[in-house]
């Protein structure tokens, strides 16, 4: 017969192992995964996501413990990645790439009690959250420059993929140059791919060749800058600053914050409060953010550009205000008007003033 004296021993026993055990799990780092389309390296896209990776665990020191894998490809392998990573415990993971979309929302299906966020989709699910930057705010800066600095009128851009979040680009940078200067053209060259030096180079060499004596890009590596360096045209950098590939080149970067969507996202899962949401920030909320201009820039011109710069950052300008029409001429967006949101997060078609035709 088990005294009570016993009876309390054991009770206490049993209250101490639960409190270690709530201890420990208090103790345990939060598990954060990352899923890379490309090598993190020192530029672009993938860099810039993984300094908002660090910037992230630095503000939640002790808190969390991340995991990225890179370099994967938007296919089966995706699937597979994402799916480890659950498997291993992670909380949360955000996968960074248009193609990653769907592999995400699978696998999420078979982990609902693990958090999701995908960067430029446009799918949701009950615990699949999506983030993009409003990267078509710098592009359209980038335009202005290019079209106030352009002795040539030939622009140039070195496209990834043909899917809206590069379409948006190329006409919002060409929108921009048209706001100072109505006589540029755009030539665009698709490489198919997020990253590939080599189709890069080969790209902006063959546009430098036809005229473009200032170029632009939606692609991951420094190859169009150094290119540009190399034979002295103006350049910019795209998601990260590309400066140090080519510091006569670049005339600014459009760069990429992505620090406080991570760190405010991890915090929420800590909190227990997570949710998912559809993020789409830009200049205003510190996610797209222009570099100092170079010092090529005169200051006329710099004056400009800080006062575009600063209405849109006040909602006083609007990169795809009206009028604009498309490469035939037609009316797309009526003057006094904004296109709306749903169509421009779906564009597929090239304004007036880009040349050739989107591929297929």
């Amino acid at each position: 017969m088990m005294t009570n004296f016993n009876l309390k021993m054991l009770l206490a026993g049993f209250a101490f192992v639960a409190g270690v055990a709530v201890a420990n799990a208090a103790d345990t780092p939060l598990k954060v995964g990352f899923v890379y389309v490309g090598p993190v390296g020192d530029a672009g896209w993938t860099y810039a996501h993984d300094q908002g990776r660090i910037a992230m665990e630095k503000a939640l020191t002790g808190k969390v413990k991340t995991t990225y894998v890179e370099n994967v490809p938007e296919s089966a392998d995706a699937e597979r990645v994402i799916r480890q990573l659950a498997a291993d415990g992670n909380k949360i993971i955000f996968t960074t790439s248009f193609g990653f979309m769907n592999p995400t929302l699978k696998v999420a299906q078979s982990f609902p009690n693990t958090d999701f966020a995908h960067a430029t989709g446009y799918k949701m699910a009950k615990n699949v959250a999506i983030y993009q930057a409003r990267s078509w705010e710098g592009a359209y800066m980038l335009g202005v420059l290019a079209g106030k600095m352009t002795k040539s009128n030939i622009l140039g851009f070195v496209g990834s993929y043909p899917v809206p979040e590069v379409i948006r680009n190329i006409d919002a940078y060409t929108l921009g140059a048209q706001s100072v200067n109505p006589k540029i053209k755009t030539k665009v060259i698709w490489v198919s791919s997020w990253y590939d030096p080599a189709r890069e180079r080969q790209a902006a060499e063959t546009m430098i060749a036809q005229g473009a004596d200032v170029l632009s890009q939606n692609t991951d590596s420094p190859a169009v800058i150094q290119t540009a360096e190399e034979k002295g045209v103006y350049a910019f950098g795209w998601d990260s600053d590309m400066a140090k590939f080519g510091p006569k080149a670049q005339l600014v970067a459009s760069t990429l914050n992505w620090s406080r969507y991570y760190t405010d996202s991890v915090k929420q899962v800590l909190a227990g409060t997570w949710k998912p949401t559809d993020t789409l920030w830009g200049m205003k909320e510190g996610m797209v953010v222009l570099t100092p201009l170079s010092s090529a820039v005169p200051p006329a011109v710099a004056k400009l550009f800080n006062e575009k710069k600063q209405a849109i950052i006040d909602g006083k300008l609007m990169p795809f205000a009206g009028p604009i029409k498309d490469q035939a001429g037609i009316v797309k967006v009526a003057t006094g008007a904004v296109m709306p949101l749903k169509e421009l997060m779906s564009l597929n078609f090239y304004v007036q003033g880009v040349e050739g035709s989107i591929p297929k």
